[in-house]
């Protein structure tokens, strides 16, 4: 795409963020990239990394058109990205499992097959609940790993631990605020007027990780919120639970322990098997969310409150957000 070249801000590099600059340098546009920690730092790594439309959205809804149109996105922009930089990226459409463990839960499960199947959704009636064939998996890490050498050979300009407390967006063609959780407590101006962001509220998630044997499980499994998913390297995630709690950064041993229990209902094999890892993450839910787009009458874009799907909608919003700043730059 020609243009000129762009003088462009974005603060967030998660991957959200990384994934508009990189589209953006790609059109040669001059772009900053800032983050009050490092690049990744926060939601972004914390995800497990679960590409699961069908097992998310159940109902009509903008979730569900994203979602569809996310997934389907997915497998050439992580061609493109491992092309451009020659770095791998775990990337699976290895399919996923939903368990229906009661009869209530069959029943429903019947229902939420013809509706998705209408949507575009291909779903399989099992004897142990709801298959999704086109369900996948993506390591966080190393798509953040790719990007920032995307985005490296481009020129775009990282700046690390460098937080943005407020911005006057008429310094630049355009912003775009990708602070995830954290995007609301940013003081935005435009010609000196206020831009008002939408509220963001952090809901902390706990995963726990087990090291196990690569191909033990298979197809991911869920059940409810639940979900048990494995990486190429046999590195096999558990998660997860949601808790308002603000930015509480203290790890609760309690819900690891119960999320723990819960997966080995999932998959036997963890119940006697002691987690390596613990940690958890802030997925930024906005009502209204997720916010992609333009503020009217504004040159300030926003890309945040993509809640648990953050993940899944990177090459979706960063596809949307680039080609309307490229398009429509006052």
């Amino acid at each position: 795409m020609e243009t000129s070249r762009a003088d462009v801000a974005i603060i967030g590099a998660g991957l959200i963020g990384t994934s508009i600059a990189w589209r953006l340098s790609q059109a040669g546009a001059q772009v900053t990239l800032f983050d009050a920690g490092r690049l990744g730092g926060q939601a972004s790594s914390a995800g497990a990394g679960m590409l699961s439309p069908g097992g998310e959205f159940d109902r009509p809804s903008r979730w569900l058109d994203l979602g569809i149109e996310g997934i389907r996105l997915y497998p050439s922009f992580v061609d493109e990205l491992r092309g451009e930089t020659k770095l791998p990226i775990d990337f699976r459409i290895c399919g996923c499992l939903q368990l229906a463990a009661s009869e209530e839960e069959r029943s429903q499960a019947h229902a939420r097959t013809e509706f998705q199947s209408r949507a575009g959704i291909r779903v399989e009636m099992t004897a142990d609940g709801l298959f999704y064939p086109d369900d996948g998996l993506v390591d966080p890490n190393d798509l953040l790993r790719a990007l920032r050498c995307a985005g490296e050979s481009r020129k775009v300009r990282i700046l690390e631990n460098q937080p943005i407390g407020e911005i006057e967006s008429s310094n630049h063609d355009a912003v775009v605020i990708a602070a995830g959780a954290w995007s609301e407590q940013i003081r935005v101006t435009c010609k000196n007027q206020p831009v008002m962001l939408p509220r963001t509220i952090p809901v902390k998630g706990h995963l726990i990780g087990f090291q196990l044997a690569a191909g033990t499980l298979g197809p991911m499994r869920r059940h409810g919120h639940i979900y048990v998913l494995q990486r190429s390297n046999g590195f096999t995630i558990a998660g997860s639970n949601e808790e308002q709690a603000g930015f509480d950064r203290s790890l609760n041993y309690d819900v690891c322990a119960e999320i723990h229990q819960k997966a080995a209902r999932l998959f036997p094999v963890l119940t006697n098997t002691t987690p390596t890892k613990s940690w958890f993450g802030f997925r930024p839910y906005s009502p209204g969310g997720p916010h992609i787009g333009r503020v009217t009458g504004t040159n300030v874009w926003l890309a945040y409150g993509h809640y648990r799907n953050g993940i899944l909608l990177a090459p979706l919003t960063a596809q949307r957000v680039a080609g309307d700043i490229l398009n429509n730059r006052v």
